[in-house]
């Protein structure tokens, strides 16, 4: 099968039609009802500081503390079962549940897919790739907009 050379320059303008289009519109609002809720936001990463785990006699990650101390953990695991990445909220999910899309401004989007035992009410903890990065954001108050 040969390909038509006067239909190849239509085929990439299209093509880059459809990127430029993707690129405009990737930053768009979720649907829904959205409201601003001043929250007090924190970071976090991975590690045992952060996260509450320390290693066992056979340096497996386990729970260092709470119902579950001495339980094995996996690590980067939020608590919807999704690997904690740049974006991964933590909440009190009986507020936000699980899947509520929230802009933090000078973090950006982020989806609720964690919780934690000190997170209740209006706090967030917002994941970081390192701690570092966790401690330069620190302790924040900030007007947030949540997407229901």
């Amino acid at each position: 099968m040969r390909l038509n050379l006067r239909i190849l320059p239509l085929l990439v303008a299209c093509c880059l039609l459809l990127t430029v289009a993707g690129c405009m519109f990737s930053g768009v609002r979720p649907g829904g009802r959205s409201e601003q809720i001043t929250m007090e936001v924190t970071g976090y990463c991975d590690c045992q500081k952060c996260c509450g785990w320390e290693r066992n006699l056979f340096f497996q990650p386990v729970y260092a503390y709470g119902p579950l101390k001495g339980q094995r953990k996996k690590v980067g695991i939020t608590a919807s079962g999704t690997k904690a990445k740049l974006g991964t909220i933590a909440a009190d999910t009986s507020r936000f549940p699980f899947g509520t899309r929230i802009f933090v401004p000078g973090y950006g989007w982020g989806t609720v897919e964690d919780r934690g035992g000190a997170i209740k009410g209006n706090k967030l903890d917002l994941f970081f790739k390192s701690h570092q990065d966790a401690l330069n954001w620190g302790r924040q108050t900030v007007v947030v907009e949540v997407y229901r």
